[in-house]
């Protein structure tokens, strides 16, 4: 897990460092211990700092494909930041977090993207940009945070355990009604994945996955 905040907080520097250089380096430090901190919180069990180093290594694959992977990446760091399974406004939370930890460093115009970019996560539905660019690095950034529903099966599967142990507190029955009617909305989309790449790279893994949990869940 050291390793992983290591890499992670050097990650962060590059990509906020890259919008502005002259913000000091110890400033830079603090807002990543402040993030290295929420996702290490107590009530998490998939939304952590793995959750993150998942996505970056999905983000290493596809960066060449957007146009502001700064951005992204920044939205993405942020993205879970404010995390409580109890709670239905999680990704507001973030969005707002995010806009009030980078609004002394970035312009308006870079935190109003940002914030657009994680409320867009509360749904996985692409609003409308006037700019064809920043729908296809949304679409990006929305399909690496799905990535793990296409992995191999027994990461899906410590992925859906590690969703439930963060649904403790919801009675087994009712976690199974309320995550089977969630797979199930997810199955009901003609398509998961957004991105030509994700999409022929996961689709079918990732439909599979989600079945094989629902069937599962019903059990």
């Amino acid at each position: 897990m050291l390793l992983i905040n290591l890499d992670l907080g050097k990650n962060f520097a590059l990509h906020l460092s890259a919008i502005n250089s002259d913000i000091e380096p110890a400033k830079v430090n603090a807002l990543w211990q402040d993030i290295a901190v929420r996702y290490n919180e107590t009530q998490r069990a998939y939304h952590t700092l793995s959750h993150l180093q998942q996505l970056f290594e999905q983000f290493e694959q596809i960066k060449r494909e957007l146009s502001e992977p700064h951005i992204i990446a920044l939205a993405l760091y942020y993205h879970d930041v404010i995390y409580d399974p109890t709670r239905a406004d999680n990704e507001l939370k973030s969005a707002e977090y995010a806009v009030g930890a980078l609004g002394h460093y970035l312009s308006a115009e870079h935190c109003q993207h940002i914030y657009a970019l994680i409320m867009m996560t509360a749904s996985h539905q692409l609003n409308e940009f006037t700019d064809p660019n920043k729908s296809s690095d949304a679409a990006y950034l929305l399909d690496m945070d799905l990535s793990i529903l296409g992995a191999s099966w027994p990461e899906y599967e410590q992925y859906a355990q590690a969703v439930r142990q963060e649904y403790m507190h919801v009675p087994l029955a009712d976690y199974r009604i309320g995550r089977t009617a969630v797979l199930n909305g997810l199955l009901a989309h003609p398509k998961l994945y957004l991105t030509d790449y994700y999409y022929e790279q996961l689709e079918v893994q990732a439909r599979d996955n989600i079945k094989r949990e629902v069937n599962l869940l019903l059990c």
